[in-house]
């Protein structure tokens, strides 16, 4: 009880801070709504399947809300359901995106000699290749219809920039008289990284997971939009993919079909982007210090 206590407690703390910047907490309020929404409201809201001829491209309604589609299947109910796919691959590309960077990162900067070369060469590599077009080839000689493997791949390709940053951050914190005087105490690699520099650019880590969900976010939908990862389930990319292809976009009818799940992405783009004001406000020890 005295755990759950003290763990609401550290939460609503931490929604303090982060209500200190009213626009970050409005996209951090935001990001909630929209993930909860993905991944609860399919529960209740069973995704239309049936197609009716004669409610093609119907506009708002009581019986739909946000329209039809061009088989007459309710909008609504394929935006509730398109969004669990696409967060749940932005997630987890940027988690592991962030990762490789952190480590790679981290240990290039503290070890030094082959290591940082190896990792810096690699980086260099892999900074030089045009992603979106090795996603394109990729994608012909792997079949990517499941999210996992999409997520992979796309969190694969996207540590380099971001480990080149965490390493100089690395360099810097490590002349730190605090990392020095652990150093001079004989104490390990991971006590250092963990203890010592890590926990004083958690604000630069925490966002840059962010805007890297939102660059997995953009890459996805875009090889879905061009028909080369070809998810079978319905999900914003795959409604956008349709209406262009449907030519929805040469009909002022059909502009409900093609402008709900537009508008859905950027609405939580925003409220990332957003959100990372309230982070730092939470993650920065240097504006935490007037607590």
């Amino acid at each position: 009880m005295s755990a759950l206590r003290t763990a609401g407690s550290g939460l609503l703390r931490s929604l303090k801070i982060m209500a200190r910047n009213k626009v970050g907490f409005l996209g951090f309020v935001l990001v909630v709504l929209i993930v909860l929404i993905a991944y609860i409201a399919p529960l209740f809201v069973p995704l239309d399947k049936t197609a009716h001829v004669e409610q093609i491209y119907e506009g708002p309604s009581a019986s739909h809300l946000l329209g039809t589609d061009y088989q007459g299947r309710d909008n609504m109910s394929q935006i509730l359901n398109g969004g669990k796919d696409i967060i749940y691959v932005a997630a987890l590309a940027a988690a592991l995106g962030v990762s490789i960077a952190v480590v790679l990162g981290s240990l290039s900067a503290l070890l030094g000699g082959v290591v940082n070369n190896l990792a810096v060469g690699l980086a260099e590599m892999v900074l030089t290749i045009p992603h979106f077009p090795l996603l394109i080839v990729l994608a012909g000689f792997m079949r990517l219809t499941r999210p996992t493997s999409l997520a992979l791949i796309l969190g694969a390709l996207s540590w380099a920039g971001l480990m080149l940053a965490i390493r100089s951050q690395v360099l810097s914190l490590k002349e730190r008289e605090y990392v020095q005087a652990a150093r001079c105490l004989g104490l390990p690699i991971r006590h250092l990284l963990f203890q010592e520099i890590l926990p004083n650019m958690m604000s630069y880590v925490v966002i840059s997971f962010v805007l890297a969900m939102t660059s997995a976010m953009y890459q996805q939908v875009g090889l879905i939009f061009l028909g080369i990862v070809p998810l079978a389930s319905s999900n914003w990319g795959v409604m956008i993919s349709l209406a262009w292809s449907q030519g929805a976009i040469f009909s002022s009818e059909s502009s409900w079909y093609l402008l709900m799940p537009i508008a859905v992405v950027a609405l939580l783009q925003f409220s990332l982007v957003s959100m990372t004001r309230s982070l730092d406000e939470l993650f920065n020890p240097r504006l935490r210090m007037g607590e």
